[in-house]
């Protein structure tokens, strides 16, 4: 039996080596507090840990919450006896103690600690087999709406217990564009961009989605997973206008009011209201549920209706959708009472009207709203004065205002006017009107002129606008300052055209005859002119205007000589610049009004590039035309009248030249200091410019780029940058100092395509500090080193010699002196 326990003990003992579980990497050591750890679901008869004590202690003993699942052999061996599933337990809390050959303990007990570790032995499980959730169109994107959940047994710590969602199916799915998306960590469903712009329940008002779950992250092919479906109403966007609001005026209610709401399709939108109209006082707000409120009392005679608008924003102030416009119109109350439309209306009636006739029409005004029953007026005549020759001799339409007379026709002589006061009411409101009513004279009498005929007018056709020629009168003798007795003036024959009128002075009736338009000697010289007086009142029946009102004169236009007359003020032509010379350009027309003949003339022609037939009008081309020079030319052109003053007028020639192709491309500027540093370390280049007189299409000139000669292409090439620069490069680096001249070629591609070469000097020089270093060359009439040496030595000899030559002089001098000086002394004779 005990041979049989030692083998067991062999055994687990291979068993624990071979798993390696313990604590530091160790298997075994002495019997002191520890907490070991092992995963769940390993095999029965996993060892853990051995422990080791000394003497006496002979065997161990293990107490705790064994659960029946850790046992310790004698020898200090700790193992498994069942599995262990961490989902059921996670911590075991055990005790060893040793004891010795009398089962005393005499170490211990100490505490274990087994820690379960977890594997990824439970699959996530959504906690709904069917999920049901609804969003409104127009939704936010990105803005959660609906969760869904699963839980997995595993360590949420670990990676067996991190779950990962996604949407795998969308139906429908239209254009295979998603219109959901699903946060995969929270399960959170959300419209994407696409399904907050696209979303329309009339047109599909349910989708279904299958979404599904993984643990370990979804990072790995061993991970389980579940699925479940989600079914999503779509509902009607109620980010909306709402109706049309009505505000009594006026309201004594206490303010702020609540009026109407708006409302976003997701809560914890931000709402504020904006007016187009920016008036000093808005009174309207909003509060954070999109209730809208009147701030105060509105007056809707001040203003009738307001149009303003709610904006919904998100917690970053950016705009959530369009705005919504709000139409608030101001309810009409009874608060104005109506008004008379002046101090006192006046009313003229003739004598011997009928009864029935209209007199006239009071109009008085109500602030009110216009066709409700707070502004219909009714009129009624409250006193008459004087009541001559009785009362009640006018009535009034109630709700018309118009006058009559009710009872007979009227007699000045009876008065010469009568007082009403009207009474104009509304629903609630009365206003007393003063009302005159003045009895005129009827108009039995016509105008008579003083005299018929003002003979003969003579007048020069140049006389002024609003000039008065002639003053006529007639007389009525109707009573005055009434519309029977004021004369109007109308000329009923000779003056068709309108070119005279006549003002009547309101005071005397006198007739003004003025001038309304110009007067034309070759048009019209003589005219004969008759005038009708007549009243603003129509006559009695039986009365009839006659030859007395009736006046004539005759008037007679001189001639003023007038200058010509352009038929433009500015003429227009336009023409190629290639034209050739002599080509007819334009041409001019003037008339003059005298019928003389007319000669034409060229002014301020400066470049000599126009010549005009004196006769005709017309306009040729005298030299070459250029449009790079000038491409509009503007000259004047001078009619002169033949005969008579020579009055001359003058009008402007516009000549606008179209182009043509005829400039070759050329260089932009002088290139004198290109330069390369010699020796070339590797290719070089060098950029240039082109450009071209002709006239340009908004894209630029277009131009092309080529090596001038064949020779050069392997040395040089050149390469188009873009329609006016090009780059020339070196092929090789093999040049000597220098100075090369590069003929370029350049295309315009235009029509006709026209090539222009230019050289380009390019030195190859030595460079210090980055700039060519050229030693000066010999420059004409400047000598040369030897020369330079040849001509200083010269200059020293010369030199020498007149130094020599004045060196001999003044030895000579001297000796001569002495010789003189003993002559002298043998001549002198002795002083005693």
């Amino acid at each position: 039996m005990m041979l049989q326990a030692h083998l067991c003990s062999l055994c687990l003992l291979t068993l624990y080596l071979t798993t390696g579980y313990g604590q530091e990497g160790k298997f075994s050591g002495p019997l002191k507090p520890m907490k070991l750890s092992i995963f769940e679901g390993q095999e029965p008869s996993q060892i853990i840990f051995q422990f080791k004590v000394n003497s006496p202690a002979v065997s161990f003993e293990l107490t705790g919450e064994t659960d029946n699942t850790f046992k310790i052999e004698p020898d200090g061996l700790l193992y498994l006896i069942k599995p262990l599933d961490r989902e059921t337990r996670s911590i075991y809390n055990l005790q060893v103690a040793a004891l010795d050959a009398h089962g005393t303990i005499v170490e211990g007990p100490v505490p274990i600690t087994i820690e379960v570790k977890d594997i990824n032995d439970n699959r996530p499980t959504f906690l709904q087999p069917k999920y049901e959730g609804s969003v409104r169109q127009n939704s936010r994107p990105g803005k959660p709406f609906m969760y869904v959940n699963a839980t997995d047994l595993d360590d949420p710590a670990t990676l067996n217990g991190q779950l990962f969602y996604e949407i795998v199916i969308q139906l429908p799915k239209i254009n295979n564009v998603m219109y959901f998306q699903i946060n995969n960590k929270t399960g959170a469903i959300s419209l994407t961009r696409q399904g907050a712009q696209e979303l329309d329940p009339i047109k599909n008002p349910s989708y279904s989605l299958v979404v599904s779950v993984k643990d370990m992250g979804g990072q790995t092919e061993n991970s389980f997973s579940d699925s479940t479906s989600v079914d999503i109403t779509v509902m009607e966007n109620i980010w909306k206008a709402p109706q049309p609001v009505e505000i009594v005026e006026n309201s004594t209610d206490p303010h702020p009011i609540k009026i109407t709401q708006v409302q976003w399709n997701d809560p914890g939108a931000q709402y504020s209201l904006f007016e187009k109209e920016k008036r000093p006082t808005f009174p309207f707000s909003i509060d954070q549920e999109g209730y809208i409120y009147v701030t105060q009392p509105l007056d809707r005679e001040e203003k009738d209706s307001y149009v303003f608008y709610a904006l919904a924003k998100d917690e970053h102030g950016k705009p959530l959708s369009y705005p919504l416009e709000i139409r608030v119109k101001v309810k009409d109350i009874n608060d104005n009472p109506p008004t008379c439309p002046s101090a006192v209306t006046v009313f003229e009636v003739q004598e011997n009207e009928i009864l029935g006739s209209n007199i006239g029409t009071l109009s008085a005004r109500d602030m009110d709203e216009e066709n409700t029953v707070n502004s219909i007026l009714g009129y009624r005549i409250v006193e008459q004065t004087p009541q001559i020759p009785m009362d009640g001799l006018f009535l009034v339409q109630t709700y018309s205002g118009v006058f009559q007379l009710a009872k007979r026709s009227l007699k000045k002589q009876d008065t010469p006017h009568y007082n009403l006061t009207v009474q104009v009411s509304d629903k609630d409101f009365k206003t007393l009107c003063a009302v005159r009513i003045n009895v005129i004279d009827i108009n039995d009498q016509i105008p008579i002129f003083k005299k018929s005929d003002y003979g003969n007018l003579t007048i020069p056709e140049n006389t002024k606008i609003g000039s008065i020629i002639l003053t006529i009168q007639a007389t009525d003798a109707d009573e005055p300052f009434t519309g029977s007795s004021k004369i109007l003036y109308r000329i009923t024959q000779g003056d068709s055209e309108g070119r005279l009128g006549v003002d009547t002075d309101p005071r005397t009736n006198a007739g003004y005859v003025t001038v309304k338009k110009p007067l034309d000697f070759e048009t019209a010289a003589v005219s004969n002119i008759i005038f009708k007086a007549e009243n603003p009142e129509p006559l009695v029946p039986g009365v009839a205007y006659n030859e007395s009102s009736f006046a004539k004169f005759t008037l007679i236009v001189t001639n003023v000589n007038e200058a010509p007359v352009f038929s433009q003020y500015v003429f227009q032509a336009r023409v190629s610049e290639d034209v050739a010379t002599g080509t007819k350009v334009g041409n001019v027309t003037a008339k003059d009004p005298e019928g003389l003949d007319i000669r034409y003339s060229l002014r301020g022609d400066t470049r000599g590039w126009l010549k005009i037939d004196p006769v005709t009008g017309e306009i040729f081309s005298a030299a070459p035309l250029d449009r790079e020079a000038e491409s509009v030319y503007r000259v004047k052109v001078v009619a002169t009248e033949v005969g008579g003053s020579s009055l001359t007028s003058v009008s402007d020639f516009h000549l606008s030249l179209t182009d043509v192709n005829d400039n070759p491309p050329r260089l932009a500027q002088e290139y004198t200091g290109l330069f390369l540093c010699h020796p070339l370390s590797a290719s070089g280049s060098l950029i240039f410019q082109a450009t071209d007189d002709d006239w340009q299409s908004f894209r630029g000139p277009q131009f092309t780029f080529s090596l001038g000669s064949e020779s050069l292409q392997k040395d040089w090439e050149v390469l188009k940058i873009n329609g006016t620069h090009a780059r020339l490069s070196t092929k090789h680096t093999n040049f000597e100092e220098g100075v090369y001249d590069i003929p370029i070629r350049i295309n315009d591609g235009g029509r006709p395509p026209l090539e222009g070469t230019v050289s380009l000097p390019v030195t190859f020089c030595t460079c210090v500090e980055g700039r060519c270093f050229r030693p000066a060359a010999r420059q004409p009439g400047i000598p040369t080193m030897g020369m330079a040496v040849g001509i200083l030595l010269t200059t020293l000899l010369v030199i020498g010699i007149i130094l020599a030559v004045v060196f001999i002089r003044m030895k000579t001098n001297k000796g001569k002196d002495n010789v003189q000086s003993a002559q002298a002394s043998e001549v002198q004779p002795l002083r005693s």
